[in-house]
């Protein structure tokens, strides 16, 4: 029986007319992706994030901001440090620096590399004095600080911490002259009481404002001694 297609698209034949039909259906290649983190997971994997702890394998990804260069993530600025160095170093006005960023923007890496410099060439090889002479930059400096406060001055104890720190420079400078003309004890005075006259001018320009007015010698006697014993520490005398 043959029956003809109601609508153009399937011919219907009886099976006794019919021809031997055979043939292949080649099907696409279909790849299911189902679970293909799981299936590429070894089996612990698998039986952790079956039981809900797939949390444990998750890793962090490294924030941009978490990898800093070791000097930005101390706070450490180099050429600060330069500039505040040269300020010190050439406390003259007419040479242009403004002097006024050692008091208004203090560090702690700066003064702190100055005052150990200033205890490396003055121990001889007593690492004791090391500690000493940290010790009387923290607490003279502290003196320095509760003075300035009560005489009116308004300076922050960071400030005088790093102003008093970086102005050991001069002391530092003078240092290897005290080593070659030792034996010269006129020459040798002249020297030291230039390098403290240098470093107290350093400092007490800084710290000593206008708001001081007629107390002025109150602040700047202190800061002059402070640096005669911070020599005497070097010198042994």
């Amino acid at each position: 029986m043959h029956l003809s297609p109601t609508n153009g698209d399937f011919t219907f034949v009886s099976s006794t007319e019919a021809e031997d039909l055979s043939g292949t259906i080649d099907a696409p290649d279909v790849k299911l992706n189902i679970g293909s983190d799981n299936a590429k997971d070894p089996y612990a994997t698998t039986f952790l994030r079956k039981r809900g702890y797939g949390w444990l394998l998750e890793v962090e990804e490294d924030d941009p901001e978490d990898n800093k260069p070791l000097l930005e993530e101390l706070d450490i600025d180099l050429k600060d440090i330069y500039y505040k160095i040269r300020c010190v170093l050439m406390p003259m006005p007419s040479l242009g620096f403004n002097r006024q960023v050692v008091r208004d923007n203090p560090d702690f890496w700066g003064p702190l590399a100055v005052v150990l410099l200033f205890s490396m060439i003055s121990i001889y090889g007593q690492f004791r004095v090391v500690s000493w002479i940290i010790t009387i930059w923290i607490f003279g400096s502290l003196t320095i600080f509760l003075l300035a406060r009560v005489l009116g001055g308004e300076v922050s104890y960071g400030q005088v911490l790093g102003v008093i720190g970086y102005s050991l420079l001069p002391l530092i400078v003078i240092a290897p002259l005290l080593l070659v003309i030792g034996g010269f004890d006129v020459v040798s005075t002249l020297i030291k009481l230039f390098g403290v006259f240098w470093a107290a001018y350093s400092a007490a320009s800084l710290l000593v404002g206008d708001e001081f007015k007629t107390k002025k010698p109150l602040l700047i006697y202190p800061i002059f001694l402070l640096y005669i014993y911070f020599l005497s520490l070097y010198t042994g005398v």
